[in-house]
């Protein structure tokens, strides 16, 4: 089981980091992996909040003995797969943990519903939250990086794929519901002329009465910017310049102290900037940003250009991958030609009882396979502009059946093939455990202590 449970806890490792941070316990060190210590209160902050985070899942998880020592098991792993990460010089560049960081806060900001759900939830901004947490971050990339590095070579055979199916009694073969196959082509609608050039009016204004009349810069960020920081006057922490959008940082890194930028456009709206001070390659600023209203957004722009493409497809045989390779705005699915992908298991085949409910409605609509919707507005989850519309075709649908080798092969390769890496990977570990200096500060049950 610790195992299983090390991979389980790696997707909430960010946000147990978080709420760790306000945790007051009694501390003691319980163990030490080379001249890293692990404190008592880090396993019991990990152990309340993987409580919580099954909890929030509807699983039944109250705190055991066996729990606490299955979480330190695991966070020992993770330690001792840093070390290794050591020995073979394996790192993670800047880049690929800013990009990696923001697609996870992209992901809680989605589970919470908005970005201002993010920065309450947690008492702090989002370029807060990407700075305070980096290092985290980074060694959890690390870990990954270290298991992958083992797992790739693995692979797994047909024959192997029929004797793991075959070994499953068959009154314990699962029921697989309805699955569908659907690919989507999303227009985001442009704002209108008018929205840019009061949101572009409005920053000027605001930027010429603290220039030219003696307006305070916090007082006017109080009162008009749309951005998160806008109650604390508009002032980010120093943050690294490449945490911020390019536009950002390129515009703050030209002023000198004190100095007001012009103003500035990026994806958020329009900016105006006060650099206070630069430490290197940190910047501390006070920042008005405004938004573009987002009920000024052209919906018939987008609408009619998804019954252009329809048209296309369904009257005069354009492929739908092209035209959705070509036009649509998903940066996810329009490289592989709009292909919708379950969220879970990351396959094609996607079981409708997991469709969210915008989705869910399309596909009841979608008879045949082949069938393409009319434009249907949808919530991106975007940072931004949440409105866009789509098209959806239903590419393929599988009844509701008992599994079985012929329909299911896919998934049950997959889940064979998952079953294959976790064996080996935990051979691997008892073996690397040999290799990393390990001490207990605490005793230690026989039954849960690892060999």
């Amino acid at each position: 089981m610790k195992f299983l449970f090390s991979l389980f806890l790696i997707p909430f490792l960010f946000i147990q980091s978080l709420s760790a941070q306000s945790g007051q316990v009694a501390d003691r060190i319980i163990a030490v992996v080379n001249d890293r210590i692990i404190l008592k209160s880090e396993i019991d902050n990990q152990v309340n909040d993987y409580i919580r985070s099954a909890q929030s899942q509807n699983q039944r998880i109250s705190f055991s003995e066996e729990l606490w020592y299955e979480v330190l098991e695991s966070v020992i792993d993770e330690y001792v797969l840093l070390e290794k990460a050591k020995i073979d010089s394996i790192t993670v560049s800047d880049d690929l943990v800013n990009r990696e960081m923001n697609n996870r806060l992209m992901q809680l900001q989605q589970q919470l519903g908005s970005e201002q759900a993010v920065e309450e939830a947690f008492g702090r901004s989002m370029v807060q939250l990407r700075a305070d947490f980096r290092d985290e971050f980074r060694d959890q990339m690390i870990t990954n990086q270290v298991r992958l590095k083992k797992i790739q070579s693995i692979s797994i055979t047909r024959p192997e794929v029929i004797s793991f199916f075959n070994k499953i009694p068959p009154d314990s073969l699962p029921t697989i519901p309805e699955q569908v196959s659907l690919s989507q082509i999303v227009i985001i609608p442009p704002p209108l002329a008018d929205a840019n050039e009061n949101a572009r009016r409005k920053a000027e204004a605001i930027r010429d009465s603290i220039l030219n009349h003696g307006k305070s810069f916090e007082e006017m960020a109080r009162l008009y910017s749309t951005g998160p920081a806008a109650r604390n006057g508009g002032l980010l922490p120093m943050i690294q310049l490449g945490d911020l959008v390019a536009e950002y940082s390129a515009a703050a890194s030209a002023l000198e102290p004190g100095q007001i930028s012009q103003v500035v456009r990026t994806a958020f709206g329009y900016h105006v900037i006060r650099l206070n001070r630069r430490v290197g390659d940190s910047i501390e600023t006070n920042n008005i940003v405004i938004a573009i209203d987002e009920n000024s957004l052209d919906d018939q722009f987008a609408i009619k250009k998804l019954e252009a493409i329809r048209d296309s497809v369904i009257n005069h045989g354009v492929r739908f991958s092209d035209l959705a390779r070509r036009h649509s705005q998903d940066p996810i699915t329009a490289p592989t030609g709009g292909r919708l992908v379950d969220p879970q298991s990351q396959m094609r085949l996607i079981p409708i009882n997991r469709l969210d409910p915008a989705l869910y409605r399309i596909t009841l609509l979608l008879e045949n396979i082949g069938d393409i919707s009319e434009p249907r507005p949808f919530n991106t989850g975007g940072q931004i502009n949440n409105r866009a519309f789509r098209i959806v075709r239903l590419d393929n649908i599988v009844p509701e059946h008992v599994a079985n080798l012929e329909q299911d092969y896919d998934r049950i390769e997959s889940i064979a093939l998952e079953q294959k890496r976790l064996e080996a990977l935990e051979k691997w570990m008892r073996e690397i455990r040999k290799e990393i200096y390990v001490e207990y500060k605490i005793s230690i049950p026989e039954e849960f202590r690892q060999s």
